[in-house]
């Protein structure tokens, strides 16, 4: 029988999972447990790069994350979730691997770039933080994953890894490494509620997975529209428009979502009437999973439980691939061979 192929995703724990995260990979990773192996990063210590002042935030997050992939179908009796800080294995990984890249490389890696613009680091920033990717190449190679789902943003980071990979063996003279393949959706990034092409938590523009009813209508109801389409008759413009965005996204009947947006572009359908179509559909696949999820979240013991069976496993795995790769940088010391 063929082995599987193995797959590595996950998180970085800084609070609830929303519905960015579930169009953009949370709900195709449910459908991927079946097919291949899949290990499910909770990446903590990613998190701590930008949040070493607030460790509450993170540790809280952990279980809320975690929380949010069960209630949405992650299984952990055929998907490997794991805490990322207690494989510290990884972190010995990352120490080897930092010496295969300049710091020129990672410079120019575009995502890195962003995101020190982002959280306006300039020149301050935390040696942590600019080591993030390399850290990321130690998640991927330490579980030898085949493929990884990411956006399109995220492929400097494939990219890097293989650069990293492909060094190693050769300076090495092995093949303990392999090289992985992005697996990029299809989808693109949902835009927050308010409009803006960003979405985060600390902007106040997600919808939360756990969403209360109250909470998400309110949201939904509050959306950003076309300003232009100020009366019912007036003709309204669809593209760019979160609620239609949303509706294409999450909406499972095209052809009524596709008769709506006939009908507001040619006038005489307002938004409150769209508002509340997508307030249905939302409230129709949100509302199992916060049930799920308030009856996972009653026995955090049991969550824990899961995350410490996920992470004893995940730490197996990456035991191998560092005693290979410790035999291959000749640094096995102690080895009975």
């Amino acid at each position: 029988m063929t082995a599987k192929k193995v797959i590595l995703t996950g998180d970085r724990p800084t609070g609830p999972l929303h519905l960015g995260h579930y169009v953009g990979s949370l709900r195709n990773r449910v459908k991927l447990q079946h097919d291949y192996t899949q290990f499910v990063i909770i990446a903590d210590v990613q998190a701590l790069t930008d949040n070493f002042a607030n460790p509450e935030k993170v540790r809280e997050s952990v279980t809320e994350v975690t929380l949010d992939y069960l209630a949405c179908g992650i299984d952990p009796a055929i998907s490997t979730i794991f805490i990322q800080s207690h494989v510290p294995e990884l972190t010995e990984l990352t120490t080897y691997y930092m010496n295969l890249v300049s710091v020129a490389r990672v410079e120019r890696n575009p995502t890195v770039k962003d995101e020190i613009q982002q959280r306006g680091f300039q020149r301050d920033i935390p040696l942590g933080f600019f080591c993030y990717p390399v850290s990321q190449v130690a998640d991927i190679s330490a579980f030898r994953a085949h493929l990884v789902p990411v956006g399109e943003d995220q492929l400097p980071m494939i990219e890097l890894t293989n650069d990293i990979v492909g060094r190693f063996n050769r300076t090495y003279n092995c093949n303990v490494l392999i090289e992985c393949e992005a697996m990029v959706s299809t989808i693109g990034r949902l835009p927050g509620t308010d409009g803006g092409a960003k979405m985060g938590k600390s902007l106040g523009n997600v919808i939360n997975l756990g969403e209360s009813a109250d909470t998400l209508k309110t949201k939904v109801m509050s959306m950003f529209t076309d300003p232009n389409h100020l009366r019912v008759e007036d003709p309204g413009t669809v593209e760019g428009n979160p609620v239609f965005t949303y509706l294409d996204a999450f909406a499972p009947d095209t052809a009524a979502v596709q008769e709506m947006k006939d009908h507001y572009r040619r006038g005489g359908l307002g938004d409150v009437k769209v508002k509340r179509y997508l307030l249905d559909v939302l409230e129709t696949m949100l509302a199992p999973i916060r049930a799920k999820r308030a009856a996972y979240a009653a026995d955090r013991g049991e969550v824990m439980n899961v995350l410490r069976q996920g992470t004893a496993r995940a730490r197996a795995v990456a035991a191998e691939t560092l005693d290979a790769v410790r035999k291959a940088m000749r640094l096995d010391y102690f080895s009975k061979e």
